[in-house]
């Protein structure tokens, strides 16, 4: 039978990593998709820690996903409303719309 093993995991998180800046850097008209990106960028970071804290028999990985996972909720909320605020205002995402914005 199959075993998964570590090579798995970083296997996963490496093609969630990939996914996550092809995201960033194809997509810039949507502010939304690119919010998502950096989401998928976390998660892999997560499924490296956690994947390596298993491997290595310590807890300290764990403790620092739980410490992205709080930022990564935070950082959504906050850019989630932003993003509500901006389209209410302008009536649009469109992330040249917010480019238009800097001073």
């Amino acid at each position: 039978m199959l075993e998964i093993g570590l090579a798995h995991y970083l296997s996963l998180a490496a093609i969630l990593f990939t996914l996550g800046i092809l995201g960033i850097f194809l997509n810039k008209k949507n502010m939304i998709v690119i919010l998502m990106s950096v989401e998928l960028i976390l998660l892999a970071v997560n499924i490296n820690l956690v994947s390596f804290s298993s491997f290595l028999g310590d807890m300290m990985g764990q403790v620092f996903s739980i410490f992205v996972l709080t930022v990564a909720a935070a950082e959504a909320a906050i850019g989630l409303a932003i993003l509500v605020v901006f389209f209410r205002n302008r009536g649009s995402i469109a992330v040249e719309d917010i480019n238009a914005m800097k001073g």
